[in-house]
């Protein structure tokens, strides 16, 4: 194969993913980059898990509402029987996928397919969450978003919960989430005495 002269559509396939804290802007990336593909004739389709009824059953939504058509699966397994002939893939939510996630995304990019993935890179506490780091290891392109810390302005690191529960999977909102730095991450942690200084 020539790659001489080649546009998007002819690109060979990769994995690109964005990453962050809730309100950080990863779905809104993800619909952004989905619909240039859409703009360029390029075949899109959409993933997300089927746990994610926040906004919607069938669409993936972002904070600010922009929304895009979606398919709701439960096993990252799904994707690879309804990805075919698709010249990009969207998932959002990874962190809420399987561990097979990682493998799938490397066969649709060995395939020829562009693969984007947006999710959580760690969850409530701050530790690693899901598939996440496994895919942002084998990733061709990894953007990391930030949201803004509502406790002093800086960027924020993490989603702290705001409510009791030591689920590690709780689907929330501003009600229940906030994005904090690290330093106040840490200042919250000990007020709450779940570390020590």
């Amino acid at each position: 194969m020539s790659y001489g002269n080649i546009g998007e559509a002819r690109r060979p396939g990769r994995i690109e993913v964005v990453c962050g804290s809730m309100f950080s802007g990863k779905t809104e990336e993800l619909i952004r980059r989905l619909r240039r593909a859409k703009f360029a004739h390029q075949k899109v389709e959409i993933f997300k898990p089927s746990i994610d009824k926040r906004y919607s059953e069938d669409e993936v939504v972002s904070h600010d509402s922009n929304s895009i058509m979606s398919t709701p699966i439960d096993t990252a397994a799904q994707i690879l029987l309804l990805a075919s002939d698709i010249d990009v893939v969207g998932i959002d939510e990874a962190q809420f996928f399987d561990d097979g996630l990682v493998d799938v995304c490397n066969e649709l990019a060995n395939r020829g397919m562009r693969v984007i993935v947006a999710g959580l890179d760690m969850d409530y506490k701050g530790v690693p969450f899901g598939p996440m780091p496994a895919l942002c290891a084998i990733a061709d392109d990894v953007q990391k978003v930030h949201a803004i810390c509502v406790k002093c302005g800086a960027l924020a690191y993490v989603s702290h919960r705001k409510v009791a529960g030591d689920k590690r999977v709780m689907l929330g909102e501003q009600q229940e989430y906030e994005p904090l730095c690290r330093e106040c991450f840490r200042k919250e942690l000990e007020r709450t005495g779940n570390i020590t200084s």
